[in-house]
């Protein structure tokens, strides 16, 4: 047995394949296969059932691979322990997409400041496969929503919480909640992710069914068919924070009492643990001077009643 083998297990394991496994891995298909099963002869176990296609993992299977992972895992920290490295090299991040647009990048700038032998790079994806990432070893750290299963041995640790917004085009100012909901086509965010979910339940919580004129799958999207007068959307604060002020018309969705929360996930023992507690500090940091842009939103509020 070894770090080799037990990182191709992963693989499989991670991806659901050998095919997929070997993409990731760097090696063909048939290598794969040739390391799982000497893999198996070492252990002398089968960890895989063979009458199904694709093959699937049995228990003995998911068994080694718990194991591989916190040997791996075990591998990479004491590296970085003994190289003295536990502030420098390459910080692997993961963020959903909605922070990775500014609020990232503005705290990796000031951490590039703080640590001159550090660089980052940057994963944008969804909570569930950041999350994953950062379990499996392949990030340090991930900014992921609320409500996402935290694995045994990490930490979700919160640094953001935002309201949810209705933002209209423009030609809607002065209209309330209610109206917008009921004369407005619907621009609704489609992926599956907490955010999304969260606003299909406040819509239907409120009991109105807004007539569905657009979906999209980037936020930035969404944010650009208000501008371009498609109709309304719900969407987080900071996802709209650089659009022009007279391109939107913006209240807080259901007066600012419905919000979602952001937080760094990372493994529970890191060698990374200095660097990532600097990182929650900006985040936090970056996220209060942000937020003062909510004064903005009511300011576009003048006559607002809660009617619905």
């Amino acid at each position: 047995m070894d770090t080799r083998q037990l990182q191709t297990l992963i693989a499989v394991a991670d991806t659901g394949s050998f095919a997929s496994a070997a993409r990731l891995v760097n090696l063909t298909a048939s290598a794969v296969s040739q390391q799982i099963q000497t893999l198996e002869i070492d252990i002398g176990v089968s960890l895989f059932d063979r009458n199904k296609r694709p093959p699937q993992m049995n228990a003995h299977g998911e068994e080694l691979v718990r194991a591989a992972r916190t040997v791996m895992q075990t591998i990479v920290e004491t590296r970085m322990n003994i190289s003295g490295r536990r502030t420098a090299g390459v910080l692997k991040i993961g963020a959903i997409r909605t922070v990775s647009m500014r609020l990232v990048p503005l705290a990796l700038a000031d951490m590039a400041a703080l640590y001159t032998d550090l660089s980052f790079d940057l994963t944008v994806g969804i909570s569930q496969s950041l999350t994953a990432d950062v379990a499996a070893g392949r990030l340090d750290a991930a900014l992921v929503a609320e409500h996402v299963g935290v694995p045994a041995g990490l930490s979700w640790t919160p640094v953001l919480s935002e309201p949810l917004v209705l933002v209209a085009p423009a030609h809607a100012t002065g209209q309330t909640e209610l109206s917008l909901l009921k004369n407005l086509p619907f621009i609704r965010y489609e992926t599956d992710v907490p955010l999304a979910r969260q606003i299909a339940t406040e819509l239907s919580r409120l009991g109105v069914s807004p007539r569905e004129i657009a979906v999209a799958n980037t936020m930035p999207s969404v944010v650009g068919m208000v501008q371009a007068g498609l109709g309304f959307a719900i969407i987080p604060q900071i996802a709209f924070l650089d659009a022009a002020p007279s391109s939107l018309y913006c209240i807080q969705f259901r007066n600012g009492a419905i919000t979602r929360r952001v937080g760094l996930v990372q493994r529970q023992v890191s060698s990374r643990s200095e660097v990532l507690q600097e990182l929650r500090n900006i985040l936090s940091q970056r996220t209060y001077k942000i937020g003062p842009k909510a004064a903005e939103i009511v300011s576009f509020r003048n006559g607002w009643h809660d009617d619905v």
